[in-house]
């Protein structure tokens, strides 16, 4: 199964202008660009044919080239990564059986997330789109917290079914916990912003028109659900690992402390 990974970048992003040109500080104390981590990121993944930095913008094209990533040119309409990774496929007349959209502000992604996407797609032909759902540890949960209490949007949450299958993503920390009533282990789930397709599953994806949710949340996974497409959750492990995005020029911090405990 000939697999492909695209990095969707844009530069001008709403709540963080040039994002993936942001430097981060290394262990070493040098500094690399998001771009440049995210590629070097998914260049780890196992079962990957090509990677690819998918992007509509020339300073960003200019930096990937440069540190040695192949880039494809993108419509500067995309309105979100899956749209841009179903530009890229169409412009650049690539082939594959299965696209995988790695997040260019997620850095901290172990490669083991997206090879148990790979892996779960393998393993059930029906499957047309998957994404890794990680249960939220105290600190990450607490994290959620008080992003939203500062107004700030931060990460995603993911609930679903008994089938693995998504009923809903949301900005907003999902479920509802009473403060006064957390289980164990904490029944949150981060959603971790990497998506696996098939072709035709990816071409579905823009015959279908915008809906209200995906606008609302920001969130272009629930066009899928809208249009009754499922979307399977893969359960992943962090291994001890911390994971977070760059949302916003507060999130630095976190993921550069995060870089150097590993």
């Amino acid at each position: 199964m000939k697999t492909i990974i695209f990095i969707p970048a844009r530069y001008a992003s709403t709540r963080y202008p040039a994002k993936p040109l942001a430097t981060l500080r290394q262990k070493d104390g040098s500094e690399k660009t998001l771009i440049q981590m995210s590629w070097e990121a998914a260049c780890q993944i196992k079962g990957v044919d090509a990677v690819y930095v998918a992007t509509d913008d020339d300073r960003i094209a200019d930096a990937a080239k440069a540190f040695g990533a192949d880039v494809v040119m993108t419509d500067e309409a995309c309105e979100n990564g899956t749209a841009r990774c179903a530009d890229a496929m169409a412009k650049s007349g690539i082939e594959a059986d299965l696209i995988v959209n790695f997040q260019g502000d997620a850095p901290l992604t172990p490669p083991w997330f997206v090879e148990a996407l790979i892996e779960a797609m393998k393993a059930d032909a029906s499957v047309g789109m998957a994404t890794p759902v990680l249960r939220c540890d105290r600190d990450t949960y607490d994290a959620f917290k008080e992003d939203r209490a500062q107004g700030r949007v931060g990460g995603t949450t993911a609930v679903f079914d008994a089938n693995m299958n998504a009923l809903y993503f949301s900005k907003e920390v999902l479920p509802y916990i009473d403060p006064g009533k957390m289980p164990e282990p904490i029944p949150v789930f981060h959603h971790v912003g990497v998506y696996a397709y098939r072709p035709d599953a990816l071409a579905a994806y823009m015959a279908h028109p915008v809906c209200q949710l995906e606008t609302l949340e920001g969130l272009e996974q629930l066009r899928f659900l809208h249009a009754g497409t499922p979307v399977r959750c893969v359960e992943v492990d962090a291994r001890g690992r911390v994971f977070w995005e760059l949302n916003n020029p507060s999130d630095v911090p976190r993921i550069e402390a995060a870089l150097a405990a590993m």
